[in-house]
């Protein structure tokens, strides 16, 4: 698996704030598609048709595809802003869709920038984010002897583990960077002397934030 580990956010969050009598609302999505990241703006827009703009901006990993409009405010007041913020907080496979409701006070080219630039930034804020690595999930059983020994060495790994079955042995399961999985397997079959049965499974994408 060649593509790098990437940031990105779970699911969707929303933040809105006030700007001179304007209401911004900031909406975010996990979106891996241009269909999705479309379906997401259209949703966006149904909500809020008396809306005075539905700006946004997405990028996604697959591709490398980015997209942004300034949905009639003044020419790179609005997308690109948005589209900076999701850029310098280094995610991707994201869509921000910033809504806006004229309160009647012009706030300049330099006032949108900021508005746009803070609604993406609080709506970045108000999500939870996922550092997606490259790892193999594994799952080890052994005996309660040998629980000790393998818990001690694995922060050596950066591992997160995902669960543990106490029965009549030992159960963990965890997810281990690829770089560092072969070396994991090496070690613990070592400090088991062979006893704990090792099963690594395939390689994927997994949040370790």
């Amino acid at each position: 698996m060649n593509s790098p580990d990437y940031m990105t956010i779970n699911g969707s969050a929303e933040a809105s704030f006030i700007e001179k009598k304007s209401e911004f609302i900031g909406y975010i999505r996990h979106v891996e598609t241009d269909e999705e990241a479309v379906a997401f703006i259209n949703e966006i827009r149904a909500m809020h048709r008396k809306a005075t703009h539905n700006v946004y901006a997405y990028i996604l990993r697959n591709g490398s595809v980015t997209r942004y409009s300034d949905d009639g405010e003044p020419q790179g007041t609005a997308g690109v802003p948005v589209f900076e913020v999701l850029r310098k907080e280094g995610l991707t496979d994201v869509c921000c869709v910033v809504t806006r409701y004229f309160g009647g006070i012009l706030l300049g080219g330099g006032g949108l920038v900021r508005a746009y630039s803070h609604s993406a930034k609080i709506a970045v804020d108000a999500a939870e984010r996922m550092e997606m690595c490259s790892c193999y999930p594994f799952e080890i059983t052994a005996d309660y002897n040998l629980y000790g020994k393998i818990t001690n060495v694995l922060p050596e790994f950066q591992v997160k583990v995902t669960d543990t079955q106490f029965t009549d042995n030992v159960t963990l399961s965890l997810l281990c960077r690829t770089e560092l999985a072969d070396s994991l397997a090496e070690k613990l079959t070592d400090i088991s002397n062979g006893k704990a049965v090792v099963h690594k499974g395939e390689e994927s994408f997994e949040n370790f934030a």
